[in-house]
């Protein structure tokens, strides 16, 4: 299945674009192992498990959910759900061994092409407000916030980006 962004070669990219794709099962262990080194170095920060790592992967992968990068390896992916009005991002991940490698940024650019291909004009998330790192991030890739919400245990920054519809 082709996606918006499942070819290395397109508008305004070039060869040393990661090719990203729908997950599959046999990614799922790739899929965990990637995400729980992700998030892992949080745990201490914020005190409760970060809700990604409890995640059920398999049956986000099932569901065509979850996006990957990384040949032969997976170094980092997405956990997308098209709801009305908008893409939700619920989570991007990159292992620790491939961050400023350009994986995060081809991992957003890919959601926003998703969004576009799905006829959504908005993407949104949320990130825990002591992930300092991620509130520094999704500024400088057009969201803003939208607003500060305590879930549970979770201290959530809300943010959104609105996407030109062509």
């Amino acid at each position: 299945m082709d996606t918006p962004m499942s070819k290395r070669k397109g508008k305004g990219m070039n060869d040393d674009t990661p090719r990203i794709r729908p997950a599959t099962a046999a990614d799922v262990p790739a899929v965990h192992a990637v995400t729980d080194a992700a998030y892992r170095p949080y745990i201490e920060r914020i005190g409760v498990v970060p809700r990604p790592m409890e995640a059920d992967h398999a049956a986000d992968v099932a569901a065509g959910r979850v996006y990957v990068t990384g040949d032969p390896q997976i170094t980092g992916l997405v956990v997308v759900e098209a709801r009305p009005g908008h893409l939700f991002l619920e989570s991007v991940a990159v292992h620790p061994d491939a961050h400023g490698q350009g994986v995060g940024r081809a991992l957003l650019h890919f959601v926003d092409a998703h969004a576009r291909a799905l006829g959504l004009p908005e993407v949104r998330l949320y990130t825990h407000a002591l992930m300092w790192e991620n509130q520094k991030i999704y500024p400088r890739y057009g969201y803003e916030v939208v607003e500060r919400r305590t879930d549970g245990p979770y201290d959530r920054i809300h943010y959104r980006k609105r996407l030109d519809i062509v």
